[in-house]
């Protein structure tokens, strides 16, 4: 047993995760947005989360830059902190699952095994991986942050897609074509995978 934990006894409560669900009048999940800085992940999260509250549902983002403000601003952008980051951000996502709410995070993620632990911590259909496909070229294109063009000047290191490997969803639940489809239609393309599954009305 860890040693950090073991004088540490899980305390059971009486309001479980199904009675929450039927107080907030539908079921949790996460939707973990991910794809290449530039992709649209955070404008589609958050566009989606507009839907479902306008929709009376209980939701909450989790955007990458805004969680570096707080809860993971003491990491940096090395791969060790890279995968720490995402590892308290899917036990985070856990908890509001527990609590009842639909949980979305907009994190590039680059790494299968960061996004596949991830996902062992939920029960089956729970975790629902939304994989923005944009090419490098159009996210470069974009560059809102002028992040690529400082990272192909060497000026920031371990930049995915530049210096740091970015690794594909082989079958993600959703798969947004962002360099394709307009912001609507990508819209319509999660609420209608929510829809055909029953997690939403």
């Amino acid at each position: 047993m860890n040693d950090k934990t073991e004088n540490v006894v899980w305390h059971s409560a009486t309001v479980t995760r199904e009675r929450r669900r039927q107080l907030n009048g539908h079921q949790s999940f996460v939707l973990w947005f991910t794809g290449l800085s530039g992709s649209g992940k955070s404008t589609l999260a958050h566009a989606v989360e507009e839907h479902l509250h306008q929709a009376q549902c209980r939701t909450f983002v989790f955007d990458g830059d805004n969680v570096r403000h707080g809860l993971c601003s003491d990491l940096g952008f090395g791969e060790e902190d890279r995968k720490e980051n995402i590892r308290r951000i899917g036990e985070m996502t856990r908890l509001f699952v527990e609590a009842g709410v639909i949980a979305m995070t907009a994190f590039i993620s680059p790494f299968r095994e960061e996004r596949q632990r991830v996902r062992s911590l939920f029960a089956p259909g729970e975790f629902i991986e939304v994989y923005c496909d944009c090419s490098l070229e159009v996210c470069e294109e974009r560059d809102v942050k002028g992040l690529y063009a400082k990272a192909r000047a060497g000026l920031i290191p371990n930049y995915t897609g530049i210096s740091s490997p970015y690794e594909a969803p082989e079958s993600p639940e959703i798969r947004v074509r962002t360099d394709q489809e307009n912001l609507e239609q990508s819209i319509d393309h999660v609420l209608r995978y929510l829809r055909e599954r029953k997690l939403i009305a």
